[in-house]
């Protein structure tokens, strides 16, 4: 099945892995599935849930999908919006850009996010403590062709059908907040910031932060499902080891490429963990992968 990609891009998107998480989870009709941490909203999107809340603290993310939602932001709209603005850019380049950041640092407008979310410097979603949007211009004046917008466009239309569709709901939330309140038919799925490998305004994570999430989820009665990492080629996820101990964990190599050369493509081992039936299993060794089909009821 082909994997959608979202309008919105950010830092660690899990889009290479949606295979491996797909494959990983079943959903019913009667599921509602909860994510805390939805960033881009690239697995959720590809679950297809029925009933979902979708979460995070950047407000700019839920603002954004919920015009979508609310037909606020529709492909058409955001149609005329790029090809006018590309133009824009490509005459002017990086002045304008900067303009562009600047008008949506004082109006927070969601098709200028969008804009940002696809011109900046690699795809980067960055912003400084006084909540401003601060990453620097990408260096592509064309970045807006006419086939990159029509693919922009097709990725809005796939979530304005869907949010007619299903039941979606977009909310900007403490992680604790919503976990509190998931019950026996929910799925949880978090992929919550990286200690160490990802900091910024809205995204910024804690070691009270992970130990919260941590507590949270050995205390839920719905199903959950955690994305982090296991190891990099220099040091190993000391976290990991407190779900490894009482949970089945499933790892992959993944690659992140996060800079202009090829040389910036950097090895990740990944990690699934879930509280299914196999939990409390011994923790597996390094590089193991382990395989096992969810399906909730």
């Amino acid at each position: 099945m082909k994997v959608f990609v979202p309008p919105i891009k950010c830092q660690g998107i899990k889009t290479k892995l949606v295979p491996w998480i797909r494959d990983s989870i079943s959903l019913t009709n009667g599921t509602r599935w909860i994510e805390p941490f939805m960033g881009s909203g690239v697995v959720g999107f590809n679950m297809r849930p029925i009933h979902a809340i979708f979460s995070d603290t950047n407000p700019h993310i839920i603002a954004f999908y919920n015009a979508i939602k609310e037909g606020i932001v529709t492909p058409h709209i955001v149609q005329g919006f790029l090809e006018q603005e590309g133009a824009m850019l490509a005459t002017r380049g990086q002045e304008y850009y900067y303009e562009v950041r600047s008008r949506f640092n004082e109006a927070h407008n969601p098709l200028d996010f969008l804009f940002l979310s696809r011109s900046s410097f690699n795809g980067v979603m960055r912003f400084n403590r006084k909540g401003s949007y601060n990453v620097p211009f990408g260096h592509k004046p064309e970045r807006f062709a006419k086939a990159y917008i029509t693919k922009i466009v097709n990725q809005v239309d796939y979530v304005a059908k869907a949010c007619e569709y299903y039941d979606w709901l977009f909310v900007s939330a403490d992680f604790r907040t919503l976990l509190a309140q998931a019950s026996t038919n929910d799925v949880i799925y978090c992929d919550p910031p990286y200690i160490g490998r990802h900091v910024d305004y809205y995204d910024s994570w804690s070691e009270a932060d992970e130990i919260d999430l941590f507590t949270l989820l050995c205390k839920t009665q719905a199903t959950f499902m955690l994305s982090t990492w296991q190891s990099t080629a220099w040091r190993t996820n000391s976290a990991l080891q407190k779900y490894s101990d009482r949970f089945t964990v499933l790892t992959r190599e993944h690659f992140y490429h996060v800079g202009a050369s090829e040389d910036n493509r950097k090895a990740v081992i990944e990690a699934l963990v879930s509280n299914t039936e196999i939990a409390n299993a011994s923790r597996l060794p390094d590089r193991v992968q382990h395989q096992h089909i969810f399906t909730f009821v």
